[in-house]
């Protein structure tokens, strides 16, 4: 199964139109959460809003992710070791109130297991490819670099305050 998330916070109509658009030329079934949008699929299965046990449910037992470029859903799809296929929201159609979603795709671009579209065309070649499944996140050197400098930081704080949370300098 391919899932398709919109992400909770905004609709995104033009990612679920092209996304029911491919789901009959697909090899697998597609289940979307489509946020509150208007546009309703006929092509996939569909929900408005998923809890976060079914959501995990979901990552679990599908083959890919196809996502707007929310950060929630990259760290899931690294959690669980899945091929994330991410499609940003757009400043200029008024799908989000600036491009940050195009900027965190710029930047993510080449990461093992994260695959990129930009377009319709993109989108459809690599929702329809075979995509390799990615490391796991512990053996990511990013990542034990980040936690080696989050324990720092922490270490470093918790020597300024004192046991009440009074600053010792």
């Amino acid at each position: 199964m391919i899932l398709v998330t919109v992400g909770t916070q905004l609709p995104f109509d033009r990612f679920v139109r092209i996304m029911d658009a491919l789901a009959p030329s697909l090899d697998e079934e597609v289940f979307a959460q489509i946020g509150r949008g208007h546009y309703r699929p006929v092509n996939m299965r569909s929900q408005q809003v998923i809890g976060p046990i079914e959501f995990e449910r979901l990552v679990q037992q599908c083959s890919r992710i196809v996502s707007h470029a929310g950060i929630g859903t990259i760290v899931t799809a690294q959690k669980h070791r899945k091929p994330l296929i991410l499609f940003p929201r757009l400043g200029v159609l008024d799908e989000h109130r600036n491009d940050h979603q195009l900027a965190t795709v710029r930047a993510l671009r080449g990461r093992p297991g994260i695959h990129c579209a930009c377009d319709e065309g993109e989108l459809a070649a690599l929702v329809a490819g075979p995509l390799p499944v990615p490391e796991p996140v512990s053996e990511l050197p990013e990542r034990d670099r980040l936690r080696r400098a989050v324990a720092t930081f922490i270490g470093e704080q918790h020597r300024l305050f004192d046991a009440k949370g009074s600053r010792l300098v």
